[in-house]
């Protein structure tokens, strides 16, 4: 990796250390069973076992006229966040996770541990949870309160709560989930006018005729219209199940940690019987490490 490109992670850590701290301290004085739950249900919103499937979900409303625009927003957003945070920011910033990086200080270690001990594979900075909450969070109260419905004010706190947690569990610097908030809001606010571009072109063109909505016009009018909102909230309720529930087990012990111990012992949650990244010598890394002792630098 490129010597000069890690010192810009290296100057967020020093720049914003008292900041940080301070922030840390404020979440890990209040930490309890309890919340640590709560932390993790939070959490899952920002996860990558939620945020694919809902990618899914959005690419199937957009075939649906009375929810397109919902799914081209989605659908953008998402992509444009991913592509800014995973593609973009990480590689360039280069920012050790603070469970890495911390490991020294002690008030923190003790929060780490005590809520859980999570670990992710990759680079710390800007939130990658934090990133995809907000951008789902507020594409859906842009299209909401387009629409007049008193519910789209339920979403940004649901992206707050996300990004508190990254911070709760201590595996996210707090100056790594303003970033997340503001990447995940200008993502969405991006993917809300591609959508009004993509509508304009749907309303000009035969492409507006598309609508699957056709196919279950018998079963909406017997439920008088209720039909579609409830299996859109059954399976969103599916795809946050299929994160939440496996984040239960999360942490601590269990977990096989990167082999790598050099300048610290790294935390990060190696990648284990995974094709891209094999065992080197018999030993499981993370994708940074892995990666370091294979020569790759990012992209």
């Amino acid at each position: 990796m490129n010597p000069i490109l890690l010192t810009l992670g290296d100057s967020i850590d020093k720049a914003f250390y008292g900041f940080d701290m301070s922030i840390f301290h404020f979440f890990g004085s209040m930490q309890n069973t309890f919340l640590t739950y709560v932390a993790k249900f939070f959490t899952s919103f920002g996860d990558e076992a939620f945020t694919i499937p809902v990618v899914v979900l959005a690419v199937v409303l957009c075939f649906f006229k009375k929810t397109r625009k919902y799914g081209f927003t989605l659908m953008f957003a998402i992509i444009v966040g991913t592509l800014v945070t995973n593609v973009v920011v990480k590689p360039m910033a280069l920012r050790i996770r603070p469970y890495n990086t911390l490991q020294g200080v002690a008030d923190y270690w003790q929060w780490y541990i005590g809520a859980g001990a999570l670990s992710e594979s990759d680079y710390s900075f800007p939130s990658g949870h934090t990133t995809a909450a907000t951008e789902m969070a507020v594409a859906m109260f842009l299209c909401l309160k387009s629409d007049k419905k008193k519910l789209a004010y339920l979403f940004p706190v649901l992206a707050l709560c996300t990004a508190g947690s990254r911070i709760y569990l201590m595996v996210h610097y707090p100056t790594d989930v303003i970033v997340g908030l503001i990447v995940g809001t200008l993502a969405a606010v991006i993917g809300y006018y591609l959508m009004k571009l993509v509508m304009i072109l749907f309303d000009k063109t035969k492409l507006g005729n598309i609508d699957a909505g056709k196919l279950f016009k018998p079963i909406s009018e017997k439920t008088k219209g209720k039909a579609a909102p409830a299996v859109i909230s059954l399976a969103v309720l599916g795809i946050f199940l299929y994160a939440f529930i496996p984040s239960l087990s999360e942490g601590g012990e269990d977990v096989v940690r990167c082999a790598y111990e050099n300048e610290y012992d790294c935390y990060n949650a190696a990648r284990v019987d995974d094709e891209k990244y094999p065992a080197i010598d018999g030993k499981n890394y993370c994708k940074i490490h892995w990666k370091q002792l294979n020569g790759e630098t990012e992209n």
